[in-house]
């Protein structure tokens, strides 16, 4: 069951970070303010989504890496609490704040440098999270290491 079910819950949560970033970025390029409204509002209730996600993603990950000493689990371990102090520590309040400043129409100077903050947070969680799906990847056979052509 963890095996169909951690990668299954890593790419829900890596696809609905990814999402939030990329309607983030769209939202804000569109110059409308009733766009970065919508997004603003919607993504609290992607959290419902996601933390569950990563919960799974994290529950199966210790469960199928116990006892592996292999240097791939040792990378995604290193990684883990750093994406969770990300999401924990920034996204998540920076999301929920955020959508308060939109609900009540303060896209003011305070706005841009958090959504400055939760674009850079985001871009490392969805980079550190890619990170880890690459190496279940490679410990599972999917993808095959890429070989150095001159070797």
């Amino acid at each position: 069951m963890w095996r169909r079910m951690h990668p299954l819950s890593g790419i829900v949560a890596l696809l609905t970070i990814a999402s939030f970033w990329v309607s983030t970025v769209i939202s804000e390029l569109s110059g409308s303010e009733q766009a970065i409204i919508a997004v603003k509002q919607v993504i609290p209730w992607g959290l419902l989504l996601l933390v569950p996600a990563l919960a799974l993603t994290g529950a199966s990950g210790f469960t199928l890496g116990r006892g592996d000493t292999s240097a791939l689990i040792a990378s995604k371990r290193r990684r883990m609490p750093i994406i969770a102090a990300n999401g924990i520590l920034v996204l998540v309040p920076c999301a929920l704040t955020l959508a308060l400043m939109t609900r009540d129409g303060e896209l003011d100077a305070w706005f841009y440098p958090v959504q400055v903050i939760e674009l850079m947070a985001g871009a490392v969680n969805v980079a550190l999270m890619g990170l880890n799906a690459r190496d279940g990847m490679l410990l599972t056979g999917r993808v095959a290491r890429l070989r150095d052509p001159s070797s």
